[in-house]
């Protein structure tokens, strides 16, 4: 099936990482993408009434599909209607959540460039409105997985555009943001942080 953006560029998927020896780190999640992970503690969540979160649909609109038979259409060319925002977004302790999740193979920092200008300004607009806005960034090297503010990500941004670093330092990660430990249930407690929001 070919997906084009609202500009008729084609979307190409970007790999996901499966089969590295960095598997071996954490053998409850191996296999599985971040995006896996946090569906899966969603899910848990939602179960025990904990919050209300999931991944955001990506709205398409649909140009060729064929039918060789009812029962097994196919979807062959379709656009994306709108470019998207973030992620997820959901109800937690009465409060407007919205974040998304990223991937890095860089072991010492995130590039600011798996952003898109148009998700900051989501997030900016979010906050003004006092929702809590954040994302949460798995460095797959060593499976660590950070939650950090939208504050700290726009700040970082907003630096690039008069000559500041292209991307935030695993350090200050370390340092402004959450680690989240894996653990059963959830998978991604990553609500641990969002409640150091809340207080």
């Amino acid at each position: 099936m070919t997906i084009r953006y609202p500009n008729g560029n084609q979307f190409h998927e970007q790999p996901t990482s499966s089969g590295t020896h960095n598997d071996s780190i954490n053998f409850s999640n191996r296999g599985m993408t971040l995006e896996d992970e946090i569906n899966k503690s969603n899910q848990y969540y939602l179960r025990a009434g904990i919050a209300v979160i999931h991944k955001k649909p990506t709205p398409i609109q649909i140009v060729s599909v064929d039918y060789p038979k009812r029962s097994a259409a196919r979807i062959k060319e379709a656009y994306f209607r709108r470019a998207s925002t973030t992620d997820y977004n959901g109800v937690y302790r009465g409060k407007y959540i919205d974040f998304d999740a990223k991937e890095t193979k860089n072991k010492q920092s995130f590039p600011l460039k798996n952003f898109h200008e148009h998700q900051v300004e989501h997030m900016r607009q979010c906050l003004q409105q006092q929702g809590i806005c954040f994302t949460i960034i798995k460095f797959i090297s060593d499976q660590a997985v950070f939650v950090l503010k939208a504050t700290d990500l726009i700040t970082y941004w907003d630096a690039q555009k008069s000559g500041g670093r292209k991307s935030i330092p695993r350090k200050v990660i370390e340092k402004e943001g959450f680690l989240i430990q894996y653990r059963i249930n959830p998978l991604l407690p990553y609500l641990r942080a969002v409640d150091s929001f809340i207080e």
